[in-house]
């Protein structure tokens, strides 16, 4: 079995060894500089009980030297990620991340929306304009995705096959909104709706591995998910990993860059310790990326 990286500059020597040609992590956040200031106030807010920070940054850095950073990992796609917190804010979102979209080659182009007047058409927009994934977060958003307002967008995602990485678990921190038996409802309603469950739907996750078996085009990232940082506080229920071993294709690399407590090699070490097996990982770094982004795959078996 491939060895996990040790450092950052070991990432490429680890996606070689699994005879990939490199990652595709559909969890990435690139944002105005604006907004992102303010996500890494919100974390930096947060006080361990040591009065150290909860959640540091790993990666503060300007946009460009994020960019090169994922460059040098070998990530060939990646998505950045927006999501608004009130009204009148996703339209510009998408529109910004439209620009960087185009600017940057690697990334996958990306939207978002919000319960509003208008919705649907500004999202019928983002599409047409070229986008290939949304993302939602409810507890930041802390709107209830079943909202009359949303049913022709999740429609029309749904009959466009355009994924979409939803945080729905409350996990870190719960909202009126999160949790499966919500965004079950959601999925009633749209059976072919292509989602990708951020983070695993932790702290549930059970609930929302159940929805990813019974609905054909739910998937789960990883984002987080298996870290020192996560295992501490919601740590994934060993006798799911048979169940994750089995279905590899339903799993996803997500890292949460540039956002997280730990560095970008320790979420696929993380992967790497639940001996899961080399073709499992092959999967889940590289292919089942690729599949979502419509990219070619590395065509390796998912067993053996």
């Amino acid at each position: 079995m491939v060895g996990p990286p040790l450092t950052d500059d070991d990432v490429p020597r680890f996606w070689r060894e699994l005879g990939l040609p490199g990652l595709v992590d559909v969890h990435v956040h690139f944002m105005p500089d604006s907004v992102l200031r303010k996500v890494w106030a919100f974390f930096d807010s947060l006080q361990a009980s040591d009065g150290g920070p909860e959640w540091p940054i790993a990666y503060r850095q300007d946009e460009a030297a994020r960019v090169r950073r994922l460059r040098d990992l070998g990530v060939l796609a990646f998505p950045s990620l927006v999501y608004p917190h009130k009204p009148a804010m996703a339209e510009w979102l998408n529109d910004w991340a439209a620009d960087f979209a185009a600017a940057t080659p690697a990334c996958v182009q990306t939207a978002t929306f919000y319960p509003e007047a208008g919705v649907d058409a500004y999202v019928a927009k983002a599409l047409e304009g070229g986008a290939r994934l949304f993302k939602v977060h409810l507890q930041v958003g802390g709107y209830d995705p079943r909202d009359p307002l949303l049913r022709p967008v999740w429609r029309r995602l749904a009959d466009a096959g355009v994924p979409v990485v939803a945080h729905a678990g409350s996990g870190p921190h719960g909202g009126r909104f999160t949790g499966p038996a919500i965004f079950s409802e959601v999925l009633e309603a749209h059976p072919g709706l292509v989602a990708v469950i951020a983070h695993m739907g932790m702290p549930e996750y059970s609930e929302f591995l159940e929805l990813a078996l019974h609905y054909e085009r739910v998937m789960l990232d990883t984002t987080v998910v298996f870290t020192d940082f996560t295992e501490r506080s919601s740590p994934y229920p060993p006798a799911l990993l048979g169940v994750l071993s089995a279905h590899a294709e339903r799993v996803v690399l997500g890292s949460d860059f540039p956002n997280i407590p730990h560095s970008y090699a320790h979420q696929l070490a993380a992967l790497t310790r639940l001996d899961l097996g080399d073709a499992w990982l092959r999967a889940v770094c590289h292919d089942n990326g690729a599949r979502l982004f419509g990219l070619p795959t590395a065509a390796t078996p998912l067993a053996g």
